[in-house]
């Protein structure tokens, strides 16, 4: 159990910061066990937008070990295609069905955890009807320029946001 007194109050929390200029992206979090099961149940989405609840609660983050983003591989199994990331749905393209083969270990975090990140550019990669899928690769950026997270927030996926972690590094107290 984690001790309340004030000289371990920040005691096992972590800051995510960019690897380009050293920026803190996210304020303190504390790491959860395991990835949160994600609801399919469609009444759990928001009314307006859609989207489905953060797979991560606001002030946590976890680990993803599954690969996630591009590139992709077409799957072996083609008959029962198994979802192209760990929260997703299954993609069909040309050459059949894929699988990321992307990042493993990124940080997946509530999308408000980092509330200072711009979509890229003329919202590259950022392809939804809702929001971004988060199939195409990385879709924010660091106030100082550099892309360093994918948001996944449409309407027929997870809403969740991934740290690249080439592109991020955790800070821990």
């Amino acid at each position: 159990m984690r001790n309340t007194s004030p000289e371990h109050y920040n005691e096992g929390m972590t800051v995510f910061l960019c690897s380009k200029c050293g920026t803190a992206i996210t304020p303190e979090l504390a790491e959860l066990a395991a990835i949160p099961d994600v609801s399919d149940d469609e009444r759990n989405r928001d009314k307006e937008t859609r989207q489905a609840p953060s797979t991560v609660p606001r002030g946590h983050y976890a680990i993803d070990p599954e690969p996630w983003g591009p590139p992709y591989v077409v799957q072996d199994d083609q008959e029962d295609p198994k979802p192209t990331q760990s929260r997703g749905p299954a993609v069909c393209r040309e050459e059949g069905f894929v699988i990321s083969a992307g990042t493993r270990h990124t940080a997946l975090l509530h999308p408000d955890a980092a509330a200072g990140l711009q979509p890229l550019p003329n919202w590259e990669n950022s392809t939804g009807c809702c929001g971004p899928i988060g199939d195409e690769g990385l879709n924010r950026a660091c106030p100082c320029g550099a892309p360093v997270a994918t948001l996944a927030a449409d309407c027929f996926g997870p809403n969740e946001l991934h740290l690249d972690p080439d592109r991020t590094y955790a800070f821990s107290q």
